[in-house]
């Protein structure tokens, strides 16, 4: 099929893009919601800026909709985007959160539209696992909830961090995939990428969370 992946540039996104490319779909598109909400129920915001480069790594055309991001409104730019983009469905990453995965279905049987959802119910720690396996090279990008500390912020995942979610999920009870927005991340190299992307950033930290501002990005051919 012809499909349109919905893309903050974060882990479970680009690896379900991937996954969907390799199951033999044409990803004709990357598809960036730029949300004027920090909060946005559905919406990544950390680090967005990045899919620009991401999406060049990755020679993929990339269509950036904008929303105000209001709550049960924030969907409504992207399924007018998406009804004149001339794919046959929509690829998603979502792993467990039923509010996000519903709210696309939604758009998707409303243009008549196949979702595929590569991640959807699958182990969380696995999914961490099996993106390591295929070479992501991952970094934290904003961190809220117990147990995440300003030293997450620009840390890279690795094994060792896998283990430390598991731990903090147990102790705090948060999803190991950051799913409930307890983390965002941001994929600097993978197999989707020709290249990586190198980074300058500063930590900004506020009371119990945080976000990585970029200060400098480029796409490395090297």
């Amino acid at each position: 099929m012809r499909l349109a992946a919905l893309f903050s540039g974060g882990k479970d996104s680009t690896y379900a893009a991937l996954l969907a490319k390799r199951a033999g779909h044409e990803i004709a598109y990357l598809v960036t919601v730029r949300s004027a909400n920090p909060d946005s129920w559905m919406w990544h915001t950390a680090a967005i800026e990045l899919t620009e480069l991401q999406a060049k790594a990755a020679s993929i055309p990339l269509i950036v909709v904008k929303t105000a991001g209001k709550r049960e409104n924030e969907l409504d730019e992207l399924k007018a985007v998406l009804a004149k983009l001339g794919v046959e469905g929509v690829v998603a990453g979502a792993v467990a959160s039923k509010y996000q995965r519903d709210r696309i279905q939604k758009i998707c049987d409303a243009l008549k539209l196949k979702l595929v959802a590569p991640l959807w119910g699958k182990n969380a720690e696995q999914l961490l696992q099996e993106m390591l396996n295929e070479k992501f090279e991952i970094i934290f990008t904003a961190v809220a909830a117990a147990g995440l500390d300003e030293s997450w912020l620009g840390r890279k995942l690795d094994k060792k961090g896998i283990g430390e979610l598991v731990e903090i999920n147990k102790k705090y009870g948060i999803h190991v995939s950051g799913e409930g927005g307890e983390y965002e991340t941001a994929v600097l190299a993978c197999p989707l990428f020709k290249g990586k992307i190198e980074i300058k950033t500063e930590p900004l930290w506020q009371g119990n969370s945080g976000v990585l501002k970029i200060i400098r990005a480029e796409l490395s051919h090297a």
